[in-house]
């Protein structure tokens, strides 16, 4: 039986939303009205998590009493870990700072050895994720590698970011679990870069990269078929990426104990671009921009937004992601470790 489906699939169907303190609207009009809410964004500009923060920007403040001002600041650094770092150390507790998390920075401190304690993700408080998406391996046209099957059998160049950041983890992921020999590059920026980096011929592609991000960053390659999509990853098969003829990862997971560890690895996905607020904002604050967040992403202008920009939005509301972030973080030890040592060189 999969480890991860069938409980982490349990807690999706059955989480309740979330119960807050009721506050007035007349209060909610009042406390919002004139105040500025800034919204940090783990990443580069011009990224996909920057893409999502920005679209969810302009039509957030409309469902909020009172209007506010949203600001979007980037923050990169460690697969946004700097991120939340800044929310849970500096940024105000009053329900005027949301940040825009990596999945990796908040799975990450399960995985790391000695993970950086100024941010403890089991104890943020999320207000939802606008996406439950699926990732893919890639190449540029230009790389002799253009199945996943080959990389199982040549060596292949990635491009990646730092220890946390998912086309690091993933590519190891991959090597220890599905037998694939990427040599992974370390140190660049983000996706942006990377991508640079692929055309100038330094990598043939990357692994962990988002497929609505692919989709809003590099429309114009997959229209003109100048990237080689290996494989897709996620928990359950995207069936866009099905058509294209684009097999899963679990078809090249060929044992129990390999697909548990890449299993759990992968479900971070579930909340691929989520968002939180620092422990102890108050209840009322919560309340106010959960409801918010829950009524921005079924709003019609928002969703046609995001179809412009080519962006997935499949979301789930903020208790969703804080009961699954805590069964994660309740994972058996022995499980935990293996995973440790998988997305390691």
């Amino acid at each position: 039986m999969s480890f991860v489906s069938p409980p982490f699939s349990a807690v999706l169907r059955s989480a309740p939303f979330a119960v807050a303190l009721a506050i007035t609207p007349a209060a909610a009009q009042d406390y919002y009205a004139g105040r500025t809410i800034e919204l940090i964004v783990g990443g580069d500009s011009g990224g996909g998590y920057d893409i999502y923060a920005r679209a969810l920007a302009r039509h957030l403040a409309r469902h909020i009493a009172g209007n506010p001002t949203i600001v979007v600041k980037n923050m990169p650094g460690a697969g946004s870990t700097r991120a939340g770092i800044y929310m849970s150390t500096v940024a105000p507790k009053d329900g005027g700072s949301i940040g825009a998390m990596m999945p990796g920075a908040i799975i990450g401190p399960l995985l790391e050895d000695k993970p950086l304690t100024q941010f403890d993700p089991s104890k943020a408080i999320y207000i939802g994720t606008a996406d439950t998406g699926v990732r893919v391996c890639t190449t540029f046209q230009r790389s002799a590698i253009t199945t996943f099957a080959a990389a199982q059998k040549n060596r292949t160049i990635l491009g990646a970011s730092s220890a946390g950041g998912a086309t690091r983890d993933y590519a190891y992921l991959h090597n220890h679990t599905a037998g694939t020999k990427f040599e992974v590059v370390t140190g660049y920026k983000g996706t942006v870069d990377i991508t640079l980096a692929m055309e100038r011929g330094e990598v043939d592609g990357l692994c962990g990269w988002d497929w609505s991000s692919i989709k809003s960053q590099k429309g114009d390659w997959l229209r003109d078929k100048m990237l080689n999509l290996l494989v897709q990853v996620g928990l359950d098969p995207n069936q866009e990426l099905t058509d294209l003829g684009v097999p899963t990862i679990w078809s090249f997971v060929k044992n129990e104990a390999d697909r548990r560890i890449a299993e759990l690895v992968v479900s971070q996905q579930v909340f691929q671009r989520s968002y939180i607020v620092p422990p102890g904002t108050p209840p009322q604050q919560v309340k106010i921009l959960r409801t918010a967040f829950d009524a921005t992403v079924k709003d019609p202008q928002f969703l046609l937004d995001a179809a412009k920009m080519k962006i997935s939005i499949t979301p789930r509301s903020g208790q969703q992601v804080q009961d699954l972030v805590a069964k994660l973080y309740a994972s058996p030890r022995e499980l935990i470790e293996r995973a440790r040592t998988a997305i390691k060189p």
